[in-house]
C-alpha cells in the first residue's frame, strides 16, 4: 500500500510505538543526547540513533530549536490579527502572503477556509510598537479589505506538542512491528 499524502504533497510516513515514544521525548527536550533518549525509550544507542536519523531524513522531525519567552525579553503585546481580502486571486495572494513572510513581528500565520481569509499573531514590544506595525505595514499589504485585532490575554495553551498517541491517522505503524513485538 502506498502511503497518503500530506498536504504538502509529501508522504505521510509510518511510525510504530518506539517512534513515537522517540518524537513525545524530543518534543519535550529536543536537547536530549542520543544516549539520554537512548534511555528514556528503552533501546540501546545505536538503534536509537538509526530510528532518530531516519525519522530527521523522512522529514518527520523538521528541525531543532530554542524556545524562547517573549515576556522576558520585552516582547509583552501579543496580537491576533485577522485579515480579509478583496478577492483570493492567486497573485494577490502570493503577493500578501510574500509580504507578511517578510514582518518579523508576525510569528505565525495561516491562510482559513471562510471569512476571515488568514490569521495573523504578531507579537511586539507594546501597543505603540503595534499600532506602528499596524498603520505602517499591515494595512498597506496587499489585496487587504479588512483588518480586525484582538489582543491575547494570556495563553491557557501554548506551543503543545502534537498528539503523538491519538493524532496519527489509523494504521500508521510500520510493517515491521504491526501485530507482533519486535526488537529495532
Amino acid at each position: 500500500m502506498i502511503p497518503p499524502l500530506a498536504p504538502d504533497g509529501a508522504r505521510i510516513i509510518s511510525v510504530d510505538a518506539i517512534d513515537r515514544k522517540i518524537l513525545a521525548e524530543l518534543q519535550a527536550d529536543g536537547r536530549l543526547t542520543v544516549t539520554e533518549l537512548a534511555e528514556r525509550v528503552r533501546l540501546s544507542v545505536s538503534p536509537c540513533h538509526r530510528r532518530l536519523r531516519a525519522l530527521e531524513s523522512s522529514g518527520a522531525i523538521a528541525g531543532y530549536r530554542a524556545h524562547l519567552d517573549a515576556h522576558r525579553l520585552g516582547l509583552g503585546f501579543d496580537a491576533l490579527v485577522f485579515v480579509t481580502m478583496h478577492e483570493a486571486v492567486q497573485d494577490t495572494v502570493q503577493a500578501f502572503e510574500s509580504a507578511v513572510e517578510d514582518i518579523e513581528q508576525v510569528v505565525a500565520a495561516q491562510r482559513l477556509f471562510g471569512d476571515p481569509d488568514y490569521l495573523l499573531r504578531i507579537i511586539t514590544r507594546d501597543l505603540p510598537a503595534f499600532q506602528r506595525l499596524y498603520d505602517e505595514r499591515l494595512t498597506t499589504l496587499p489585496g487587504v479589505q479588512r483588518l480586525s485585532s484582538t489582543l491575547v490575554m494570556k495563553d491557557v495553551v501554548a506551543d503543545r506538542g502534537l498528539p503523538l498517541e491519538h493524532g496519527l491517522a489509523p494504521g500508521r505503524t510500520s510493517q515491521r512491528t504491526a501485530g507482533r513485538r519486535s526488537a529495532p
